[in-house]
């Protein structure tokens, strides 16, 4: 757990200078961007079985994304980390939404979309995927260029 917050600080860090470059925003601006609030934000972090982290990428890479966007979640970014053991089997990424209500919303259609079953089904006929998820929750500074 320790690295996936390490990981992020340092991810998001340099996502945010590349994909949105910080400004101030003028006082009109603000209201505007105040009006309508912060996003909620989810780290998941998944620990691949032994042996399946290129079918696991293949499965988001050609199913699971749209799935997420048609569900209503907003795709931030995935990574996996660039050294050490964790680089064999981890995948992290983050998706953003609205609000908590909006997410679980999201992944109560996502769960429930015959789509996805039957690509988890057909993915998983050699044995699962993914060994471990684990969830962080995560909600924007005042200052954050991401939010």
């Amino acid at each position: 757990m320790r690295f996936a917050w390490r990981m992020l600080a340092g991810l998001v860090a340099v996502s945010a200078g590349v994909a949105v470059a910080p400004r101030i925003a003028s006082v009109e601006e603000k209201s505007v961007e105040e009006k309508k609030g912060d996003r909620y934000f989810e780290m998941r972090t998944y620990v691949a079985a032994p042996g399946k982290l290129d079918q696991l990428h293949a499965r988001f890479r050609d199913h699971t994304n749209k799935l997420f966007v048609k569900h209503g979640m907003t795709l931030i970014g995935y990574w996996t980390p660039s050294e050490g053991e964790a680089a064999k089997n981890t995948l992290i990424y983050i998706l953003a939404y609205p609000s908590k209500e909006a997410r679980e919303k999201s992944w109560k259609g996502f769960g429930e979309d015959p789509e996805w079953n039957k690509v988890k089904t057909a993915s998983e006929v050699n044995g699962k995927l993914v060994d471990k998820v684990e969830s962080v929750f995560l909600k924007p500074t005042d200052y954050s260029p991401i939010r």
